[in-house]
């Protein structure tokens, strides 16, 4: 898995945080398979389409932080994760 300090875009732009789809007990298969990109500022009520309840690790940057909810449109329980 990347770092919380090492999470930057293509092009180099600050990364937020990013959601996988593949996990593993093996620290090195880790944060596989899809990756979401979740950019500073960002705002989703609703994950995208295939999304939902696929994914299995995540990484969070530093001075962000990223909250999630058991339910679709910010309802049910929720979870914050920092870096």
């Amino acid at each position: 898995c990347p770092t919380a300090a090492d999470l930057r875009s293509v092009n180099g732009t600050r990364v937020c945080a990013q959601l996988y789809t593949e996990n593993s007990p093996y620290y090195d298969q880790c944060c596989a398979g899809d990756v979401l990109v979740v950019l500073p500022g960002s705002d989703m009520p609703y994950m995208p389409l295939g999304w939902s309840d696929r994914v299995s690790s995540l990484v969070v940057g530093t001075k962000c932080e990223l909250t999630v909810w058991s339910g679709k449109a910010k309802k049910g329980k929720s979870r914050q994760f920092s870096a």
